[in-house]
């Protein structure tokens, strides 16, 4: 069998253990002589797929008791209004930072259910690295902040979390759940799209303070309250099924990898073979900030879009695919999530060296 290392930014990567399983398991998920694909909601089977998923969670990222864990469809996007429609109960406002085009959209969508203030933005910065900042930037009396953990498309990434005092935290992790420790206390909400790091597009992960699940605003459609679905535990209509499977074996995948600890070492060394070697080249260069780069997504240009498109053609025949740009910003990224191994780092490495000595 024949594959490639795959750096798309999502759906991305799995892990090829995780696939294997997922094929053996296809047709005859342990013995119950149908698939997963195939199995009622409703079935203890499934209802033993949900559980361990959930338990998986929080062992791995350590979630406090007073949490609840959703199992969602929609995608990150959908959380852009969820977040909104449960959250503004109180004054009607509330912060974002603005760190790239997924804020934007996020910010966007806020608007139209409250009073939206931009508390701070590296908009005149070209989003080449994040804000920084402190309790001061915030509005107390603000329903809740949110911030994007990560940035996908931008390649920049939040290396501490602000303190926003008694204002509820609210974090788009959808490009880095699981990558690197996080203090899940320190948020009120952190949502995931499973397609990068956690599993298949299709089911969106969604920690909620309990305190914080109960006041959705009275015109809030029932599929949009997360009381909903942590009143039912998720099953309140049918699931993204497969796709909660899939995170299930992802999440043993990660366990047997060592955890979040083992995964954050491996990913710090994927980074910094990459970032070492651009800092040192004389043909690729990073635009993002130093303090403010990205463990998961790696944007790389050369000062030519001809050599750019030669590089992504020519690295996609030696097997190393999808390095392709966002098309909004253009040029190249590697995003190296979980599932990207180490050797396929080091093989873009080596790649990236040859190009660079045959196209000086």
């Amino acid at each position: 069998m024949h594959r490639v290392f795959n750096f798309s930014s999502g759906p991305s990567a799995l892990p090829l253990p995780v696939l294997e399983k997922a094929q053996k398991e296809l047709c005859n998920y342990q013995q119950t002589g149908i698939s997963v694909m195939e199995m009622s909601h409703r079935s203890s089977a499934y209802q033993e797929i949900m559980d361990e998923t959930t338990s998986l969670l929080k062992e791995l990222m350590e979630i406090p008791y007073n949490y609840q864990i959703l199992f969602l469809p929609g995608g990150a996007s959908l959380q852009f209004s969820m977040v909104p429609l449960n959250l503004l109960r109180k004054s009607k406002k509330a912060d974002y930072i603005h760190t790239g085009s997924w804020s934007k959209k996020a910010i966007a969508e806020a608007k139209k259910y409250g009073e939206i203030r931009i508390a701070a933005s590296s908009d005149e910065q070209q989003f080449r690295e994040v804000p920084v900042l402190n309790k001061m930037v915030f509005d107390d009396e603000a329903d809740y902040v949110h911030i994007t953990v990560n940035n996908t498309i931008e390649g920049t990434c939040f290396h501490q979390i602000p303190h926003t005092g008694n204002v509820p935290l609210v974090a788009d992790m959808s490009s880095n759940i699981l990558s690197t420790y996080c203090d899940v206390s320190a948020f009120g909400i952190i949502y995931a799209g499973a397609q990068k790091n956690l599993g298949t597009a299709g089911v969106t992960i969604v920690l909620v303070r309990e305190d914080l699940i109960g006041n959705a605003a009275s015109d809030c459609p029932t599929m949009l309250d997360y009381q909903t679905h942590s009143k039912h535990r998720s099953l309140y209509n049918t699931p993204p099924s497969f796709s909660i499977y899939i995170t299930k074996l992802v999440l043993e995948w990660l366990k047997e990898m060592g955890g979040v600890s083992a995964i954050e070492s491996l990913n710090r060394e994927k980074a910094r073979l990459l970032y070492t070697f651009l800092d040192e080249s004389k043909l690729f260069t990073s635009n993002v900030a130093r303090n403010s780069r990205s463990l998961m997504n790696i944007p790389f240009t050369t000062d030519s879009d001809d050599l750019n498109q030669k590089f992504i053609e020519e690295a996609k025949a030696a097997g190393l695919v999808t390095l392709g740009g966002h098309r909004s910003v253009g040029g190249m990224r590697a995003s190296i999530y979980n599932a990207m191994p180490l050797e396929g780092v080091q093989e873009l490495v080596a790649f990236m060296s040859n190009f660079e000595m045959n196209n000086r």
